[in-house]
């Protein structure tokens, strides 16, 4: 007897944006005219003949509008926002009061066009986010996260720092802490037994912390060598928190994928980053946030305010200085250091020392993705990438500041935005 199997192939319709100008960020140009044909969560086509509009497709006008690639944000803590009470809430706020406040940051964060984000440590709840997004149960860019950053007792990411000593307690591996090379391998295991996709250590003191330091080493060469040992793996890049220029040393030499902040980077570094590849992701926005703040009585702890007025303000001359120097740049802003949705301002403080929009679209897109190790889903508009897809009011490349006016957003085909 003769089995016959019959497969009935369903078409997927398709979007057909038209663009009116359109980012080419691979080229670095501005083309005109170009349609972008989108099936599922992919881009099946894109060029500059016309696309016949079946009965059945959905047609998306933006002939008015700047295309260009959704954008990547590499540094970002969805977990909270700052506020004048965030350090009287970590012992006020509950994980669901936390995991409600980060869906709303989530969401603002997708709408102002950063289709992909890289989370640098919270609790689990940006784990259970992430989770949260991918399942479509709330709105939000696509997330990277590192789950809990790992750091030294002590550390920027200590999560006892300043609290009374019958609080203080002495959190391990589990907690992100950790001392010695046996330690930083277990931090890392943790971290992937949680759900991580990657690795974030504070290899230096930070502004934040209760703690005095804000630029000091806070782990051994060793220790981070083998913290990137076993992130390697686990398929994990390593990003490091860093001011100091010791520290900066330590974790590029060390091995890891990316140099965060960077403030205190001298040439040496500079030339280390360019002999190992290492990227530099600037943060200036938070940099200036966090100068500002410090000039608001009883924002910070007394602790913090002279690490914010020293550290902040230095961070987009450093910026400068590296980009100049040849250093490779991802784009990455802080944000929960100041209010989330306004990540866009970065465009801004980049541009405003040198460099270019076509070179600053760059770092959001092509070198993002790259440091993400998604250069093959993510930050190009081309044939067979996800369909990460926004648009902006007039021209970036004439008006920086209509980055902050963005009307159209698609994130995996799915429209989220369209003014």
């Amino acid at each position: 007897m003769l089995l016959f199997v019959t497969c009935i192939l369903v078409a997927q319709n398709r979007t057909i944006i038209q663009c009116g100008k359109f980012i080419d960020v691979k080229n670095a140009t501005v083309l005109h005219n170009i349609t972008v044909v989108v099936i599922g969560d992919k881009i099946e086509k894109v060029t500059d003949k016309k696309v016949n509009v079946g009965k059945d497709d959905v047609f998306l006008d933006l002939s008015s509008k700047t295309v260009m690639p959704g954008l990547i944000d590499m540094h970002v803590h969805l977990e909270h926002e700052t506020n004048p009470k965030q350090y009287l809430e970590e012992f006020t706020l509950n994980e669901a009061d936390i995991a409600y406040r980060s869906v709303g940051y989530a969401e603002k964060t997708l709408l102002t066009g950063f289709t992909t984000v890289r989370d640098l440590g919270g609790t689990n709840v940006n784990i259970a986010l992430r989770r949260a997004i991918d399942a479509e149960l709330v709105k939000g860019p696509r997330v990277f996260t590192a789950g809990k950053a790992i750091a030294s007792t002590g550390g920027h990411a200590d999560p006892t720092n300043g609290y009374r000593s019958d609080l203080m307690g002495n959190p391990g591996p589990a907690s992100g802490v950790a001392n010695g090379v046996d330690e930083c391998a277990k931090a890392v295991r943790q971290r992937y037994k949680n759900g991580s996709d990657l690795i974030k250590i504070t290899a230096s003191g930070g502004v934040l912390s209760v703690a005095k330091s804000g630029e000091n080493s806070q782990f051994t060469i060793q220790e981070i060598e083998s913290i990137v040992t076993t992130a390697h793996d686990y398929g994990f890049k390593v990003a490091a928190h860093c001011h100091g220029e010791e520290a900066m040393k330590r974790a590029v030499i060390g091995g890891v994928h990316s140099i965060e902040h960077g403030t205190y980077m001298s040439e040496e570094v500079m030339e280390l980053m360019k002999e190992h590849g290492t990227y530099l992701v600037p943060t200036i926005t938070a940099g200036k946030a966090v100068g500002q703040f410090a000039k608001i009585p009883n924002y910070y702890p007394e602790i913090v305010i002279p690490k914010a007025l020293a550290i902040g303000p230095k961070i987009q001359s450093t910026f400068e200085k590296a980009y100049k120097y040849g250093v490779k740049i991802a784009f990455g802003t802080d944000a929960g250091v100041f209010a989330h949705g306004d990540n866009w301002r970065e465009f801004i403080y980049m541009n405003e020392v040198g460099m270019p929009f076509m070179e600053i679209i760059k770092t959001a897109t092509i070198n993002a993705s790259d440091l993400l190790g998604q250069s093959d889903n993510l930050g190009i508009i081309e044939k067979g990438k996800l369909a990460d897809i926004i648009a902006v009011d007039g021209d970036p490349t004439k008006n920086i500041e209509v980055m902050g006016k963005v009307t159209f957003v698609m994130k995996g085909g799915k429209v989220y935005k369209n003014e």
